[in-house]
């Protein structure tokens, strides 16, 4: 309660209506799989459309190298032609690929390739003299003090140069406050210099560091390896998406005799080079790895906490992916994996790909029955596309085009309406054709069937689930009650901690009201009026006394989807002429 100390008119606010609630995105893909760079550890990446996807993980990869896992780039390439507009990936590579270092010279700091593979063999890092400081002397106030025009830009452990024309003395500052800068050495020279236009200075000796692969260019200036300085290195390439930085603090042996003789090195002096000269640093020794020890553990990913999980692990504090793929890999464990993820987050739905090789219907079945998932769709055959790789036409597993399918079809329609009876685009074929016989059989099993209809191009023509259970049979049923569920637990956050009384039962049932009654409008639910569609329940009759008194608010909903019209049934009978007319 407010207080009231002094007589006055008081207005104050209180919420007592309905809170607004947005539907959650379910356009959303994650994808997994092995590619040419990029990290294998942390989060997964967004990407919203192509050209970022070469950027960020390279282009398409070789079949003589990566073999069936090469599928990635093709994926997410055919994602976004069919209509998907944004999605999270997430490398995989097998556990003995490297990265690539810099190769061994006398400097003192080493450049590593931000993630394993070949691609940073690439990298090449310039090098070049610099300095972010420059002041005369202006008086010596001590044995190894000095008052300077300014110290602004001097700190701690900065090397420093003295020049005067021809003569070059190399030191290090110690302190540096108010136009008092204390050096490691005294000057044995006449440092002072008051003339107007000074020709002795102090000037602070950094580094310019340009780090090219490809078309990629990042540019840091004037960085130090003075590790108290905010200029330091290792912070200021932090952010580098190419390489890792590291500040080794070692000279080789080869420089001793330079240290001995000047005393202090600069940091450029650091890489053998001159003050007037430059040095490119290549980088070597990087590895793709054996493919062929690549197994499902490495797509399955490991938890090693925050920002350490990989493969699949990493989507696990993901909440932006509403649809999950990992195109072309058919290895039972992996798909399995993919479902039980689905199915404890129960925020997501799954895209499985049935082996190339599987055509006969008996075959194509034993792989679906593996499974039994209301979370799962399983579509087949494999499409045939052009590669801009090889210059020829490929077969590419389905999954991600469905995605880019479901999104398309998300965007366009709504999650209710069944992603099937739509186009695949960019594709040129179908590695096998299916009978409408055949379809008998595979569609009442859950397999989704692409199929060719003269004059209206390549389809999909299924909508199922991998689920046995007739409730969830169909795709579009299950994805609409994901985006409900998403979407009512992620806009009723502000009820946790209120009062759990009367006056919160009538808002929050408010809220879902009017949320669902949107839903029904936009033609997702069943019914011809809003009681028909759908009801919330909240109140004495959800919750005993012992649910209020544990804290528990318990809200009943029901809700009516439609179902696709899978099956169009026109039925005929013959009009005869009756006698008289």
């Amino acid at each position: 309660m407010a207080e009231y100390l002094s007589p006055g008119v008081y207005v104050e606010e209180f919420d007592s209506g309905p809170v607004p609630m947005e539907g959650v995105s379910t356009s959303t893909a994650g994808f997994i799989g092995m590619a040419e760079r990029g990290d294998v550890q942390g989060q997964p990446v967004l990407i919203t459309n192509f050209s970022e996807f070469l950027r960020n993980f390279g282009g398409y990869l070789s079949q003589n190298e990566y073999g069936d896992y090469r599928y990635l780039a093709y994926g997410v390439e055919h994602f976004f032609i069919n209509g998907g507009s944004r999605c999270y990936v997430m490398r995989v590579a097998p556990e003995d690929a490297k990265c690539s270092v810099s190769k061994k010279c006398s400097n003192v700091v080493q450049f590593t390739a931000k993630n394993p593979g070949m691609w940073g063999n690439g990298i090449r890092v310039s090098v070049y003299p610099s300095s972010k400081a420059k002041t005369p002397i202006l008086e010596v106030v001590g044995e190894k003090s000095y008052r300077v025009k300014s110290n602004a830009g001097f700190n701690p452990g900065d090397i420093v140069r003295f020049v005067d024309g021809d003569t070059v003395i190399t030191n290090k500052v110690v302190t540096a406050q108010d136009n008092i800068i204390e050096f490691e050495n005294a000057f044995e020279e006449d440092v002072v210099d008051k003339n107007l236009l000074p020709k002795k200075f102090i000037i602070t000796c950094e580094i310019d560091v340009e780090v090219k692969y490809s078309d990629t260019i990042e540019t840091y200036e004037k960085v130090s390896f003075n590790i108290q300085a905010p200029n330091y290195i290792e912070k200021k390439m932090i952010k580098s998406d190419l390489v890792q930085t590291k500040y080794i603090g070692k000279i080789e042996p080869s420089m001793e005799d330079e240290v001995a003789v000047e005393g202090i090195l600069t940091p450029f002096a650091m890489f053998g080079k001159e003050e007037s000269e430059s040095v490119t640093i290549s980088l070597e020794s990087g590895s793709n790895g054996s493919v062929s020890s690549m197994a499902a553990s490495d797509f399955m990913g490991k938890d090693l906490g925050p920002g350490k999980r990989s493969g699949l692990q990493a989507f696990v504090d993901n909440d932006q992916v509403s649809i999950m793929a990992i195109p072309g890999i058919v290895d039972p464990n992996v798909q399995l994996a993919l479902v039980a993820h689905c199915e404890n987050l129960k925020s997501r739905f799954a895209i499985l790909d049935v082996p190339r090789e599987e055509k006969k219907v008996p075959d194509v079945l034993a792989h679906r029955d593996m499974f039994d998932t209301q979370y799962a769709a399983m579509y087949h055959p494999w499409l045939e596309v052009f590669d801009p790789l090889d210059k020829r036409t490929i077969a590419v597993p389905p999954s991600a085009s469905m995605a880019g399918i479901y999104s398309r079809s998300d965007l366009s329609r709504g999650v209710h309406k069944a992603p099937a009876n739509e186009v695949v685009r960019a594709c040129t074929g179908l590695d096998c054709q299916y009978s409408t016989g055949e379809q008998d059989i595979l569609n009442p099993k859950g397999v989704n069937l692409i199929r060719s209809f003269t004059g209206r191009g390549i389809r999909v023509w299924g909508a199922r689930t991998c689920s046995s259970n007739g409730l969830w049979k169909y795709i579009n049923v299950r994805r609409l009650f994901i985006f409900l569920e998403e979407s009512i637990k992620r806009n009723t956050d502000w009820v946790v901690f209120e009062p759990n009384d009367e006056m919160l039962w009538a808002r929050v049932n408010r809220t879902i009201e009017l949320f669902l009654s949107t839903v029904w409008r936009s033609g997702a639910l069943a019914g011809t009026t809003a009681s028909d569609a759908f009801f919330v329940n909240i109140g004495r009759s959800t919750m005993t006394q012992d649910d209020i008194d544990n804290g528990r608010l318990i809200c009943v909903i029901g809700v009516a989807p439609v179902k696709p019209a899978e099956f169009v049934i026109f039925r005929i009978t013959q009009k005869t002429a009756e006698s008289g007319e």
